[in-house]
């Protein structure tokens, strides 16, 4: 059999090399237009602001946000409601990513499709439900009463609203990737060190944690973006105040018709963004050194 000369198998990369290329550049013309070029546009709107005279650098918006209690307030509960969601995520999900890696038969299946269930559940149904079920006058408060038993106070218009929407709604995302992740520990690695002695805690901690935990940083930092940016169910099922960015920046720029603060607002959600995608992107290229 004969092989091909290297000068061809060279010829032949360099011919394909512009139409990967031009595949490429499709999506990143797309990403820049549609998400640099806004972002970018935004910060010099909230920093070349009108002046006396003209135009010229200000950090009005800034100073305002910074030196404004409210503003302050909703940026703290917008970090609690992430945090706490992210650390709740990771205790909820991760049971149910081993279970589901690990054991086999028929429930495993119905466990991950109730898992994966909230996937295709809109927010919108989702806070319509969470009213009906833990609102007032629900069907919680329903059975106490029925059962003579003391209400409960309903978490519906209060900071933990919320978080119990954006839990339920981040699960199904979650558990995907730690189930991925998962598949990089090998059964024989676990019976090796069961043979060993090793107890269910020792081959968690040592064994399947380690080798997990780049997935578990890309769930976190998913989980933390799409949870800090939430729009519906934040403003469905959260107080007025304090409230999350997003219903923040909504009202600031519908109700009181406040462009520059409501942009302002929107460039320190993006910088927040932008620390918790950094765990993602370090996470990636550690998988890729590793690799």
């Amino acid at each position: 059999m004969s092989l091909a000369p290297a000068s061809d198998i060279v010829g032949t990369q360099q011919r394909r090399r512009p139409i990967g290329l031009l595949l490429v550049a499709i999506p990143v013309l797309l990403v820049g237009w549609m998400v640099i070029y806004p972002i970018i546009a935004a910060v010099v709107t909230t920093l070349w602001r009108p002046m006396e005279g003209g135009y010229g650098l200000s950090i009005d918006t800034y100073r305002f946000f910074f030196s404004d209690g409210y503003s302050l307030a909703n940026l703290r509960v917008t970090l609690w409601t992430t945090a706490l969601a992210a650390v709740i995520l990771v205790i909820v999900c991760l049971p149910i990513a081993l279970y589901l890696r690990l054991a086999t038969g028929r429930i495993p299946a119905y466990v991950q499709g109730l898992a994966i269930f909230p996937l295709f559940v809109p927010s919108i149904i989702l806070s319509y439900a969470f009213i009906r079920v833990l609102g007032p006058n629900g069907m919680v408060d329903i059975l106490l009463n029925a059962s003579n038993l003391p209400r409960i106070r309903s978490p519906y218009l209060t900071s933990w609203g919320p978080l119990i929407g954006l839990v339920w709604d981040h699960i199904p995302l979650t558990v995907l990737i730690l189930i991925a992740g998962l598949g990089a520990v090998s059964n024989p690695s676990i019976e090796a060190a069961r043979d060993v002695g090793a107890g269910r805690f020792a081959v968690l901690w040592y064994i399947v944690l380690p080798r997990i935990r780049n997935s578990i940083l890309v769930a976190i930092s998913f989980s933390v973006l799409g949870i800090f940016s939430a729009f519906t169910l934040p403003y469905v099922l959260g107080p007025a105040a304090p409230e999350m960015m997003g219903p923040f920046m909504q009202r600031t720029f519908r109700d009181l018709y406040d462009p520059p603060n409501a942009i302002t607002q929107a460039v320190i959600s993006f910088f927040f963004c932008i620390l918790f995608g950094l765990f993602y992107v370090r996470s990636v290229v550690r998988n890729q050194r590793s690799r």
